[in-house]
């Protein structure tokens, strides 16, 4: 049994590379909420979006809310999400790491509407250093955000749409889902996790007519490079340089210019948006909408090459650690810290 969807397939119509024009987008947020009602006077699915304070979220909030769907859209600090309260879209506070605001805001949701029908899973942040100085106190952090807090705002979400017999999960995750390059361990780590936990819900709740969808951007230009946490190393530790280039890699990604390949080829949150909305309004969404002509290309390499090719190909496009020490000065270890890190 399928759900019933709002008029038009994708949402809204998208502009260029699926970005949303800004007068559009300021004029979605002036529409008044249309009480849960679609334009084919169908009741429209409840969606609940979570890291929505910025980027991929808040586009996404605008964009379903455009579509016709009752938007929840939530962040860790509601104070951020002012726009979007003055657009009509119903904002609240959620934490994926505390069990009771994810409870609060599906009981709220589940009152007014019977059930989820949309979950987007979009809040998290990016751990960034050379496995061997990284906390794993940070690393449990980052699985707690991104892989465990997932995991139980969508056990919450599954028996009213169970129960309802429609349903669509929308899980956000990365061309790092699918391979991983030096710096990046441990996200992309959540993000392979991520995928596996959406392949294998997928094929568990399909019998009850819900939809399990992965949303894999490229490199998307949005405030989750300002949230990156990053291992501090030593002055004279074995990855000092390796930092600095890392972190060159991502200024020149994410902030620019000068822009690298990726940087160039990095989508907006609207694109991002226009997929999830996509995947919202089809009756047979696909089990993953890369984003991005890059996602495409990484992902065609990656099945294309052999191991030792495509390890080649990327240590031409992101930096790795180098043997720069001394043998005498081998031995001394260095403590590894972090700077303070922020989730959507």
């Amino acid at each position: 049994m399928s759900h019933p969807h709002p008029a038009g397939k994708g949402g809204a119509t998208s502009a260029g590379a699926g970005q949303m024009p800004a007068s559009r987008a300021a004029a979605a947020a002036r529409v008044p909420p249309r009480r849960g009602r679609a334009a084919d006077g169908k009741t429209a699915p409840a969606v609940l979006i979570t890291g929505c304070s910025s980027g991929i979220g808040h586009a996404a909030a605008l964009r379903l809310h455009a579509a016709g769907f009752a938007v929840y859209a939530t962040a860790r600090r509601p104070e951020a999400l002012g726009d979007l309260a003055a657009g009509g879209i119903t904002t609240a506070r959620l934490d994926v790491t505390d069990e009771q605001s994810m409870t609060a805001v599906v009981g709220q949701i589940t009152a007014e509407h019977g059930a989820v029908g949309v979950l987007v899973n979009n809040a998290g942040f990016e751990l960034a250093g050379p496995v061997e100085e990284v906390p794993l106190a940070q690393v449990r952090r980052l699985f707690e955000t991104n892989l465990f807090g997932l995991a139980r705002l969508t056990q919450l979400a599954i028996p009213g749409m169970r129960l309802a017999g429609h349903g669509t999960i929308i899980n956000l995750s990365s061309v790092f889902g699918r391979f991983a390059v030096p710096g990046n361990a441990c996200y992309a780590a959540t993000k392979h996790a991520v995928g596996a936990f959406t392949d294998t819900l997928r094929l568990e709740l399909d019998a009850f007519g819900i939809r399990v969808v992965l949303i894999e951007p490229t490199a998307a230009r949005t405030r989750l490079n300002d949230n990156t946490a990053w291992a501090a190393s030593s002055p004279d530790g074995p990855y000092v340089e390796f930092g600095r280039q890392l972190a060159d890699w991502h200024a020149r990604t994410y902030a620019g210019p000068p822009r690298n390949i990726a940087g160039r080829l990095a989508v907006t949150p609207g694109q991002v948006a226009a997929a999830i909305t996509k995947a919202a309004t089809s009756r047979r969404p696909r089990a993953r909408y890369p984003v991005g002509i890059l996602a495409r290309v990484l992902f065609a390499l990656r099945r294309w090459l052999p191991g030792p090719a495509f390890d080649a190909f990327l240590r031409t496009q992101f930096p790795a650690p180098r043997q720069t020490r001394t043998p005498a000065s081998a031995g001394r270890l260095s403590r590894p810290a972090l700077t303070p890190w922020r989730n959507r």
